[in-house]
């Protein structure tokens, strides 16, 4: 049953709802003035997709915050491509630049880039992608992640840190 037909708690919905525009806010601070791409369009378009889901338990936080996640990620990686595009500039184009925290230093990153090198990540270490996803894009505690993957918080800190480590390295300049 999609989760649109399941009832929710209003004060739940209205957490994740909070807690999602914050995540948006983060990803686009780093954007140029005046860009067409507001936090609450990118909110209101994850939380409907986010509704639509089927296998998400409506009253398990974490769990819409995972997948709500993976929906702001791919939100963003597809306004940037489309940016992208030929006719605003091609490989050139601006793209969404986003502020990531690295070990002695923070970088603008471009969402492709980092949605290119978490994909390249993710063919050898699966588990560590999807901890920065959902740390970086859902803005879920290592707890959180832990319960979502079934692994121990220090698990998740470890991939945490490798991860931190691993993309540092290959996006740098």
């Amino acid at each position: 049953m999609p989760v649109a037909d399941m009832p929710a708690k209003p004060e739940l919905e209205k957490s994740i709802y909070d807690q999602m525009y914050r995540l948006a806010e983060y990803a686009l601070a780093g954007e140029r003035p005046g860009h067409s791409l507001q936090p609450t369009l990118i909110v209101n378009d994850a939380y409907l997709r986010l509704l639509e889901q089927k296998n998400v338990d409506p009253t398990d936080r974490s769990q819409m915050m995972a997948a709500g996640a993976t929906i702001i990620r791919r939100l963003l990686v597809d306004y940037a491509r489309k940016r992208r595009a030929e006719k605003r500039g091609g490989v050139n184009g601006r793209g969404i630049q986003l502020q990531v925290a690295m070990p002695d230093e923070a970088n603008a990153l471009d969402v492709l880039e980092l949605s290119d090198a978490l994909n390249l990540f993710a063919e050898h270490h699966s588990r560590a992608a999807k901890v920065v996803e959902l740390r970086f894009f859902g803005g879920l505690t290592n707890d959180e992640v832990a319960s979502q993957l079934n692994v121990t918080s220090r698990t998740v800190s470890n991939d945490w840190r490798f991860a931190k480590a691993w993309l540092y390295q290959h996006l740098s300049p």
